[in-house]
């Protein structure tokens, strides 16, 4: 549990960062370049944590694809980038693949457990 919290928080503030980085107009700001800097920095803390516990395959696939789609809703919200189908399409796709891959997890932990019985 302590690793998705981590992983949550490692999320939220790649997001930060990475909205940061657009308002840095190219690290020509300096108070967004430094929000840049120290968003990515918990990030990549807080995902440090999180393998602790998680496994990196599972941790970076919901880091990454998470990430990725949030930032679409961000773009979407606030610099009004397109919508449309491919965009939606997209966004369920890299919802999905977190799931299975998360599902494939689970499917794994209670084989093991099985295997731990049956000998």
């Amino acid at each position: 549990m302590k690793g998705y919290l981590f992983l949550t928080l490692s999320i939220i503030s790649e997001v930060f960062a990475t909205t940061m980085l657009k308002l840095s107009d190219g690290f020509t700001l300096l108070g967004p370049s430094l929000a840049v800097a120290l968003g990515y920095g918990i990030s990549f803390y807080s995902l440090s944590l999180c393998l602790k516990t998680l496994p990196l395959s599972l941790a970076y696939a919901i880091w990454s694809g998470v990430g990725t789609a949030l930032t679409v809703i961000v773009g979407i919200m606030v610099w009004n980038d397109i919508f449309n189908l491919y965009s939606a399409i997209g966004i369920a796709l890299i919802i999905g693949g977190v799931i299975l891959l998360n599902q494939g997890d689970k499917n794994d932990k209670v084989a093991d457990s099985n295997a731990e019985v049956d000998c």
